[in-house]
């Protein structure tokens, strides 16, 4: 494919991905249907994509448009430094290339570097505008050292199945297959790969050794400290990958009831929980919950389980690293069905909980609103739990992450080079 080409390629990909559609799907779709596309061509259509994916606001706001069009020109003239001149060259309506600038276009280019000394600061830091307070309230003095951090490429952390090897034997085997990692540095679970081969396509992943996890997420299924033998609920499952952790812990004694309201998701568990060899795994798909009514699917649960994991619905702003076009899709509206059902499944899993269990609470959010005030807000309501601090049941001999002072754990792709986390310890006192 030409450069031209190539470009022409990105600008219908973002197309589709300012429908709403997740930019890693449409890019596999694109792929797939223009299989004359070789691997260079691929990683630079996608570098394309994911440049302006990451820095939207900032170059919208240098173009004076949103369109995928003009957000490409921008990332040409502030990302490549190219000038009008050489852009007109690749905007000049070839074969396979895009139609040539527009009057307007050029006027825009032209004026495009003036418009950046101005940029408020929402644009700089290419967040929306509406959003800001919160991550400003959510981060403090560390803004945009975390923001800059959340901009850049994610790395491909791996957790290794302690039911199947130990981290150096399973390093070692995905070596021989040409994927180098280092330990992480706190998850004794954890492989962070140094290149970009596809671990998916090796042996040692389709015999179960390994599952992609992002660090952060393994540290909080650490922080659940599951011990052989307990009765484990976790309570909003997905497609099972800290189900998969969680049973690694119990060493085949005990149980994990994996739950989720999406029977597709919960499918794909099985043939993971298979390969993993993790026969301690069932599931049960969930029904609309009435907090005024008896759980129609979890009843017979009911102050029995060990340990309540509820991995809550959120935003997602932890890991836009991985998808920055949803820093983009969220609007208030979301925000607040996000927060109602956090507040759900709080109260659906805190039924669930013995004796002295623990229910733990955890988003892949770094703003207040769907951490610090729904825990204030269930303690304040649910009399019989109190919060314990993360540090408590962390296991000996293992680095502790750096968190803020006070109980509730809290992860940063800047502080501690991973997805952004925050997790708690809800302990039921009687």
């Amino acid at each position: 494919m030409t450069p031209a080409a190539r470009l022409s390629a990105a600008i219908e990909i973002l197309g589709d991905i300012a429908k709403g559609k997740m930019a890693d799907r449409v890019s596999a779709a694109w792929a797939k249907g223009n299989r004359y596309a070789g691997s260079k061509d691929r990683a630079a259509i996608q570098a394309r994509v994911f440049d302006v994916l990451r820095n939207r606001a900032l170059y919208s706001f240098a173009a004076d448009s949103t369109t995928p069009r003009s957000l490409v020109q921008a990332s040409l003239t502030i990302e490549d430094g190219l000038s009008p001149d050489e852009l007109r060259g690749l905007f000049d309506g070839a074969k396979f290339a895009p139609v040539p600038l527009t009057a307007a276009e050029t006027q825009a280019l032209a004026g495009l570097p003036g418009r950046l000394e101005n940029a408020p600061d929402h644009v700089r830091l290419n967040v929306p505008e509406w959003l800001l307070p919160q991550l400003q309230e959510g981060f403090g003095e560390n803004l945009e050292d975390e923001l800059a951090a959340l901009n850049t490429r994610a790395p491909v952390d791996l957790r290794i199945n302690t039911l199947r090897g130990e981290r150096s034997e399973i390093q070692e085997s995905l070596a021989a297959e040409n994927i180098e990692t280092n330990p992480t540095a706190h998850s004794p679970w954890g492989l962070r790969s140094t290149n970009t081969a596809r671990v998916t396509h090796t042996k040692t992943f389709n015999e179960g050794l390994v599952e992609i996890q992002d660090e952060g997420s393994q540290l909080t299924c650490l922080l659940a400290a599951v011990k052989p033998g307990e009765r484990v609920v976790d309570l909003c499952a997905g497609a099972g990958g800290k189900a998969l952790a969680l049973a690694a812990m119990l060493s085949g004694e005990g149980s994990v009831i994996a739950c989720d309201t999406d029977p597709r998701r919960l499918g794909r568990l099985k043939p993971r929980a298979d390969r993993a060899g993790a026969g301690t795994i069932d599931t049960r798909r969930l029904h609309p919950f009435d907090p005024n009514a008896a759980d129609p699917d979890l009843e017979d649960l009911e102050g029995l389980a060990d340990c309540v994991f509820v991995d809550a619905p959120c935003s997602g702003t932890g890991a836009w690293r991985r998808q920055p076009e949803a820093r983009w899709q969220l609007t208030p509206e979301k925000l607040e069905g996000y927060r109602a059902a956090q507040v759900e499944v709080l109260i659906r899993g805190a039924r669930l909980v013995r004796p002295g269990g623990r229910l733990i609470y955890v988003t892949c959010s770094v703003l207040p609103c769907e951490n610090d005030e729904q825990i204030d807000g269930f303690l304040g309501e649910i009399t019989m739990f109190q919060e314990r601090d993360w540090r408590a049941g962390w296991p000996e001999g293992v680095e502790m992450p750096s968190s803020p002072e006070g109980p509730r754990l809290r992860l940063t792709p800047y502080k501690t080079g991973t997805d952004g986390f925050f997790a708690t310890v809800l302990e039921r006192t009687e």
